[in-house]
């Protein structure tokens, strides 16, 4: 485990494209294999048990989200001694190519999911599409997706407007509708933050017996950015592969959310939308009760200022 770690362990943050995927290359093949997938994708895979972390990426975030221009999952190998196969795309592809359907048929049919003690499937976005619709090839695998899509097919969701030029790819044939997919799954978590309507209606299909929707009201459209700047995100996915993450568990994590500015700020914003100053006037106060905040000091003095000119009643102190 130590020499995976040192192996993985470096940043590829200022090596061109090019360099960038030949230096992967070398690392998942000196610790496990690489795969060219055609000429979007392709898949690592970093050898250690007895659990399997299988996430989706996309060539973009990985060298924009990560510091070390590394799959996100590349940290819990370091962390936790896990195995990570990852999945990546040149741009969003949602991973509908037949060449994926026969990589991941592959795997199936060698066994591979059955080498490990847990599976967990993570993605967010098109990739947490990808993670629910890909994770039937894992029976009893736990599934964590982060608004995710449920299909692009247009018949069922043609009032999703976003993905327009996915329009003609087809999610009708195999690994196609993502709920369906999720059937064979020990467990679901679909995040979502209900006031982002189209993520919601998609949050809505997922409905299941096996599916837990996790609500984040008011932390807008970049879940994923958020949780990892919570810290929430290795902590929430430790303990998935542990079998311990639950609502419960999640929302106790998701406390974190209270010392977090931006969910504070979109909270606010929200509070103004509605036309609740008091309860506005309240949460200002309770900010720079407690952190340097000076967005919300300013707004409180002009509620102060709108209550003095009895525009509204002041909460009591």
């Amino acid at each position: 485990m130590q020499d995976t770690a040192q192996s993985i362990d470096q940043s590829l943050s200022s090596l061109e494209p090019d360099e960038w995927r030949a230096r992967l290359e070398e690392i998942a093949t000196q610790n496990g294999w690489f795969q060219a997938l055609g000429n979007r994708h392709f898949a690592t895979f970093i050898n250690e048990k007895p659990t399997l972390l299988v996430t989706f990426e996309t060539v973009q975030g990985i060298r924009a989200l990560s510091r070390t221009a590394t799959p996100f999952g590349f940290e819990m190998v370091k962390a936790q001694g896990w195995s990570h196969l990852c999945l990546v795309s040149d741009g969003d592809t949602w991973f509908r190519d037949p060449l994926i359907y026969g990589f991941f048929d592959r795997l199936i049919d060698d066994g591979f999911f059955e080498e490990f003690d847990r599976v967990v499937f993570y993605g967010a976005g098109p990739c947490g599409y990808a993670a629910a619709a890909f994770s039937v090839a894992s029976p009893g695998a736990t599934v964590v997706a982060v608004q995710p899509q449920a299909t692009l097919d247009a018949r069922l969701t043609e009032w999703d407007d976003r993905f327009t030029e996915m329009r003609r790819t087809s999610f009708t044939d195999r690994y196609g509708y993502a709920p369906d997919m999720l059937d064979a799954a020990d467990h679901a978590f679909i995040l979502y933050d209900p006031r982002q309507e189209l993520d919601a209606m998609h949050a809505t299909l997922f409905e299941r017996a096996n599916v837990t929707r996790l609500r984040m009201p008011n932390m807008g459209a970049t879940l994923q950015t958020n949780l990892d700047e919570m810290k929430l995100l290795y902590r929430m996915l430790s303990l998935a592969g542990e079998g311990k993450l639950s609502e419960k568990a999640f929302y106790r994590l998701y406390r974190a959310r209270r010392d977090h500015p931006p969910y504070l700020r979109n909270l606010m914003s929200r509070l103004d939308a509605e036309e609740r100053p008091a309860l506005n006037m309240m949460l200002c106060r309770n900010v720079i009760g407690r952190m340097n905040a000076p967005k919300f000091r300013r707004r409180l003095s002009d509620l102060q200022k709108q209550a003095e000119e009895g525009l509204f009643a002041p909460p009591e102190d």
